[in-house]
């Protein structure tokens, strides 16, 4: 049976540990795994969903903003995964954005971000852990409800910057105790889901498994109805895969 295909965008060193683990995460489903660095032309493949890592902070010129905190910037990794996002929304496949990668997918539909937390949070700690210590509510008939199957669950935390005004089409579908946004979607799409923990690092607890299967799940569908003839299934510029 044929396998679609995932580009798991990162950095163009290191982060080997969640790449990997989103890796395993899309093979689990029945995916491949195609990981894509900034010097990479993501033009040439022809992918059928998306995993937007996580790392640096996004670069806050990308939503007219000036720098409020000492810079850790990614310019590259920022014009590669703002192509990415941008190809697939115009395509129409499924996307799921892992903490910077939420950040910068509402980047890219117009929103803008905090650039620190610290000073937001009052009931919820700032510390970074891999760990499942930090509370999530879960919107009320949400897609991120439906797919985690419950409103309260506990996810873990690595991020300093978070999501301020949301781009356009999406919608907050989870917030920690501090209401500072934790998950937003886009309802009109079978799956364009931006998360501010990681759940590669949650591999173990099938509700963030659920996260990846229905991912590839949404892949596999955009894979099985792309006619090779469809000139819409060739991304812009590629020549071919």
């Amino acid at each position: 049976m044929a396998r679609p295909l995932i580009a798991i965008t990162g950095p163009e060193r290191g982060a080997i540990g969640p790449r990997t683990c989103v890796a395993l995460a899309v093979l689990l489903y029945g995916g491949r795994p195609l990981q894509l660095r900034p010097s990479h032309d993501h033009r040439g493949h022809r992918y059928h969903g998306v995993v937007v890592t996580g790392g640096h902070d996004v670069e806050p010129v990308l939503y007219a903003a000036q720098p409020e905190v000492a810079p850790k910037y990614d310019r590259e990794r920022d014009r590669l995964e703002g192509a990415v996002i941008d190809d697939a929304v115009a395509r129409g496949l499924p996307l799921l954005g892992i903490c910077r990668g939420a950040q910068l997918l509402n980047v890219c539909r117009g929103g803008t971000l905090f650039q620190e937390l610290r000073s937001r949070r009052k009931k919820t700690s700032n510390r970074w852990t891999i760990f499942p210590i930090k509370a999530l509510k879960v919107e009320p008939g949400s897609g991120l409800a439906a797919r985690l199957g419950t409103l309260e669950t506990r996810i873990n935390s690595l991020h300093n910057q978070g999501i301020d005004r949301l781009g356009r089409g999406l919608s907050v579908s989870g917030r920690d105790l501090d209401d500072i946004v934790q998950a937003v979607e886009d309802p009109e799409r079978p799956f364009l889901v931006g998360v501010q923990w990681h759940p590669e690092f949650l591999l173990y607890l099938r509700r963030q498994r659920r996260l990846f299967r229905d991912l590839v799940a949404a892949a596999r569908i955009v894979m099985e109805t792309q006619r090779p003839e469809d000139p819409s299934a060739q991304p812009a510029g590629s020549g071919g895969s």
